[in-house]
């Protein structure tokens, strides 16, 4: 069984003046020659962590990781309190991805993507063909409008404690509304308690739809207030707005890809994002394959580490 690359750090980093007032923390490992490969972090909101470069080969990756618009180490934060996310959709996270690859003066790279940032890679691969040498996508998403009533709404059939406890949390002038609208409100209330309340319960909720693997721990950057009101927002902000994209466009314009590698890695215990999204890609597009991990969910876990590190070195 594979197991994750020893621990490195960057050999060069910076901020990416991206515009619209935002600066892009970006980073650079392993080897400064090898095979460019960039890695596209979930959430929305999640950003970066060391343990993100440890999926690369040092020796053969030059390996490229950024937090997106809003999080991790990029400037201004969604907790900002005067945060203002017009200027942050898909459209100009891409925009962001193609400024930084032509920053580093590289041509084309291999792109990882996880959960929503397999969201990303979809659309940035479908607008920019031509820079993309191949695809790894695991926990594999699209997020479309069903995808996220789906995750606000329908898992909690799964969970019917937990989301009832998610669905009380929203005050009565804000009910009748989708849950994610609803939240998206609440994180951008003017009362402090309010924000810090609607964090807590999307967070919780979050957790909760994850957990079905059996070695499923709760996450511990849920216990960081700052993390947990830029998380939720960003997330509320991208699944209201069904990733600012046409109703399964992704999913539509799939064919593009032909010709492109790409591997599809997803737990058959993952009910935060059904198994019909990847199936539905893999059909239509002819150069990929779906490894189905029979052992995981949305959570993660040995096998999907492991078939992440493998899907690099093939």
């Amino acid at each position: 069984m594979s197991v994750q690359f020893p621990i490195i750090e960057p050999y060069d980093c910076g901020l990416l003046d991206a515009g619209d007032g935002h600066r892009v923390y970006w980073e650079c490992c392993g080897n400064p020659k090898g095979k460019p490969a960039l890695y596209l972090h979930g959430g929305p909101g999640a950003g970066s962590t060391p343990g993100s470069r440890r999926y690369f080969d040092p020796q053969i990756y030059r390996i490229v990781l950024f937090d997106q618009r809003g999080c991790g180490r990029s400037m201004p934060l969604a907790s900002d309190p005067r945060a203002d996310l017009r200027a942050n959709t898909t459209a100009h996270l891409i925009s962001d991805i193609e400024k930084l690859r032509e920053l580093l003066g590289i041509e084309s790279w291999t792109v990882l993507g996880i959960s929503w940032g397999t969201t990303l890679a979809l659309a940035y691969a479908q607008t920019h063909r031509k820079r993309v040498d191949a695809l790894v996508l695991a926990l594999v998403t699209t997020t479309s409008q069903r995808e996220v009533e789906w995750l606000t709404e329908g898992v909690g059939r799964i969970f019917p404690r937990e989301w009832e406890r998610f669905a009380a949390a929203v005050p009565s002038a804000l009910q009748g509304r989708p849950l994610v609208e609803a939240y998206a409100a609440m994180l951008f209330d003017q009362d402090q308690s309010v924000r810090d309340r609607a964090a807590i319960e999307w967070c919780a909720w979050e957790d909760a739809h994850v957990s079905l693997a059996a070695d499923h721990r709760p996450n511990p950057r849920f216990e960081d207030a700052q993390f947990r009101l830029c998380f939720a927002r960003l997330v509320t902000h991208y699944w209201k707005n069904a990733a600012f994209l046409e109703d399964e466009q992704l999913l539509r314009n799939v064919s593009i890809l032909n010709g492109i590698p790409g591997e599809l890695i997803h737990g058959r215990f993952d009910v935060s994002s059904p198994l019909d999204i990847p199936w539905r890609l893999s059909k239509m597009w002819t150069t990929s394959k779906l490894h189905l991990l029979d052992d995981a969910g949305h959570g993660g876990g040995e096998s999907f580490v492991s078939a992440i590190i493998e899907a690099l070195e093939h």
